[in-house]
């Protein structure tokens, strides 16, 4: 790509984006959540901090239940249901798999005026899950409400886990993206999922599972509304750690401006935090299944996200002084391990 890059004009951009404001809510809701739990934020703890992809609780066998949800944005329901729908399991999915787990089943909740748009939203749901061979168990559902509205939850399993809150100081950040799609306009969902064969979805994201169980990867994310570039930031935080991204360096579709990738939402995209001595055996794994891949950033003890391109750097970000995704209280009463 020789798109000039003004990095300071990138992180002023991103800090402004809708994705990043919508995971800066996290801090405050989970902040709530814990000064209202008896046992304060201490209550949230289980076998991964709160602030990963899924919460992760240990199955008495030595691997753990996934268990996540995610809910879906209003304006995105009324003016694309089917993919809403589909989406709702599409994301789900992916939160399990960047865990290292695999996912079992999922159940949604459901609000609508009649069956409008409901039905369409149900045959999203429906396809993505013979798709991704999850099955639908259940629910809940109102075909009474003034607004459409839908959530779905998914339970996995993992054998062993990948975290956000294992990136070290000296890893090396690698990006794996689908860039085999286009855009759901006019949003900023890249998707390389509909039309992609079923078998060749699940295998490709049967990769992270087998990283995690091979022991190749420390910390992985996936690339949620958040972009990127905001995903490995919350990775980074959890970590307690900071990091130089190259934003030259991304993985991302011929034609697509930088700053439009920055704030897209791929299908299939996951950060990871890589030993320098596994890096040549993940990107192999990934080029296998022709996943665009590639070393992004290095992990650092600055607890700063800097940007870098063409020899230019900017900072985006200093969790020691503006937290983004957790709150003080959190990060003091869980200390990252």
């Amino acid at each position: 790509m020789t798109e000039p890059i003004d990095v300071r004009a990138v992180a002023e951009a991103l800090r402004a984006t809708r994705g990043f404001a919508h995971k800066r809510d996290i801090s405050d809701v989970v902040a709530a959540l814990g000064r209202s739990l008896p046992g304060g934020h201490a209550a949230l703890a289980q076998a991964v901090p709160i602030g990963d992809d899924c919460a992760a609780i240990p199955d008495g066998h030595g691997g753990y239940l996934l268990f996540a949800i995610e809910g879906l944005v209003e304006d995105f329901i009324v003016r694309m249901p089917w993919f809403a729908g589909y989406c709702g399991v599409m994301v789900n999915v992916s939160d399990i798999y960047a865990m290292g787990g695999r996912p079992t089943a999922v159940v949604d909740a459901l609000w609508s005026t009649g069956m409008n748009p409901a039905d369409d939203v149900l045959r999203g749901l429906a396809e993505a899950a013979v798709r991704y061979g999850v099955p639908i168990v259940g629910g809940h559902s109102n075909n009474r409400s003034e607004r459409p509205q839908l959530a779905v939850a998914i339970l996995g399993h993992a054998r062993k886990l990948l975290t956000s809150f294992d990136a070290r100081p000296g890893d090396l950040l690698v990006m794996a993206a689908d860039l085999r799609g286009e855009y759901q306009e006019p949003f900023p969902y890249w998707n390389a999922s509909t039309s992609a064969p079923a078998a060749r979805l699940r295998a490709d994201l049967e990769v992270l599972p087998l990283l995690a169980e091979d022991g190749l990867c420390r910390a992985g994310k996936d690339i949620s509304m958040a972009g990127a570039v905001g995903t490995a930031m919350m990775l980074l935080e959890c970590s307690g750690v900071g990091a130089r991204i190259h934003l030259d360096a991304l993985p991302r579709p011929d034609g697509v401006p930088l700053l439009r990738w920055l704030s897209s939402f791929p299908s299939y995209g996951f950060v990871l935090s890589v030993a320098p001595a596994q890096v040549a055996g993940v990107l192999a794994r990934f080029a296998a299944r022709d996943i665009a891949c590639g070393v992004v950033g290095e992990v650092d003890a600055s607890r700063q996200v800097r940007l870098r391109a063409h020899g230019e750097e900017a900072l985006l970000w200093d969790f020691g002084s503006d937290a983004f995704i957790q709150p003080p209280a959190l990060a003091e009463a869980v200390p990252c391990p």
